[in-house]
């Protein structure tokens, strides 16, 4: 067996295909007008029809049970984007016990999306504030070579 993509339903296609492509620059990989994959191989799929699938059991929105993780490392013009859109968000940027920088948003069928800077830009953010890779190791719970790595690779 094969794990593929995850999938979530959506209300409304169009609203739905207009926020991921437009407001979080996600590129459709395929469109099956009921469904459509994206680059980042996930899926919504179309409630209405989704339903009838199986066999009309009951779907819920926004249970709050799941999210959906994108990596930004720009996330204040994001945030600024997000909000020029009027996007609902569950919380606007803050770090993480392991000082990765999260922005959490709901979706327009109030799925959660969360957008964190990549873990290698956490290491070089806390490089360029002074920190040792000791004290990056221990801040973030990342291991020695995935810290060395990061901060050769200077992204």
């Amino acid at each position: 067996m094969k794990y593929i993509c995850p999938l979530i339903t959506v209300k409304d296609m169009n609203i739905s295909k207009y926020f991921y492509q437009n407001i979080l620059n996600q590129k459709i990989k395929e469109d099956y007008d009921q469904n459509v994959v994206f680059e980042g191989d996930f899926s919504i799929h179309l409630q209405s029809h989704y339903a009838m699938l199986i066999e009309r059991h009951e779907i819920k929105s926004g249970g709050n049970n799941f999210e959906l993780y994108f990596e930004e490392n720009d996330l204040e013009s994001l945030q600024l984007k997000l909000k020029q859109h009027k996007v609902d968000f569950l919380h606007e940027i803050k770090v993480q016990p392991w000082q990765q920088k999260v922005l959490r948003i709901f979706d327009p069928d109030k799925n959660i999306i969360e957008v964190g800077e990549s873990l290698q830009n956490v290491c070089l953010r806390l490089k360029n504030e002074g920190k040792s890779i000791e004290e990056i190791m221990e801040m973030t719970s990342l291991s020695m070579n995935y810290v060395k790595n990061a901060l050769e690779n200077d992204i």
